[in-house]
């Protein structure tokens, strides 16, 4: 017969893997998105950070905002998570210290595939980033993720691009994501086109995932984004027992 054991005195609910910490923004999450619950297969749980602006983690790189991703990543362990990621690759910036924070693993840029990506690629090739903002994605976002100077890597920004700026930077409140698909297709076009040595693309926006098909599409390339980093980290933290011989 199989036994359990209470996990937790704070809470009366248990099955929830992944944890998501959210910024404080607004506009809308489709299916895709790191935002929308109806993304995953398995149940996640979303803390979202109050005060934590895209103005303050991407353009002003706000230092206070470690303490508010330190609180709500400790509240998710509390409330049961198995592991917990973020919903902006920005988020970058804070995570050895969040990792620090907590005692599960914490997974809160999708950046930090790239050193694995260039790992599995042929010898010349590069790693195409396509970014929220070009201009503000730093070598500090880089070391913090362990993106280190020999990983050849190319990074092209969705800051120009008219529908992903005023919908997703601006939050205007609405979203068309025909034209979205169409712009960042554009880009990752163009990306390939300069750099005829690209091995992969990886999205480091959580709001660029429902288009990777389209980039795949465009380039003929792996695209790795959040979800498949969030998919990988939940199926090492919940195991599936496998069947027997038939």
């Amino acid at each position: 017969m199989a036994r359990y054991k209470v996990r937790s005195r704070t809470r009366s609910w248990d099955g929830v893997s992944i944890g998501i910490l959210i910024l404080d923004a607004c506009y809308p999450c489709i299916p895709g998105n790191v935002g929308n619950a109806t993304t995953y297969d398995f149940p996640v749980r979303y803390k979202e950070v109050s005060g934590a602006s895209s103005e303050k983690l991407i353009n002003e790189r706000d230092p206070s905002l470690l303490a508010l991703f330190i609180d709500a990543a400790r509240e998710l362990e509390r409330e049961g998570v198995r592991a917990i990621t973020g919903a902006c690759g920005f988020m970058a910036l804070f995570q050895r210290q969040v990792a620090q924070s907590v005692h599960i693993p914490v997974f809160i840029s999708s950046l930090l595939q790239v050193p694995f990506i260039h790992r599995i690629l042929p010898p010349g090739r590069s790693v195409g980033i396509i970014t929220a903002n070009k201009g503000q994605l730093t070598t500090e976002h880089f070391e913090s993720v362990g993106i280190t100077p020999d990983i050849p890597v190319v990074v092209y920004g969705m800051e120009d691009q008219d529908e992903f700026r005023t919908s997703i930077l601006d939050e205007k409140g609405t979203l068309d994501s025909d034209l979205i698909e169409r712009e960042v297709c554009g880009v990752a076009s163009r990306m390939k086109e300069d750099n005829p040595n690209l091995g992969a693309v990886l999205l480091e926006c959580s709001d660029l995932p429902p288009y990777a098909a389209a980039i795949q599409k465009v380039t003929d390339l792996p695209v790795f984004d959040f979800i498949t980093m969030i998919n990988h980290v939940h199926s090492a933290v919940c195991r599936v027992r496998y069947g027997g011989f038939m």
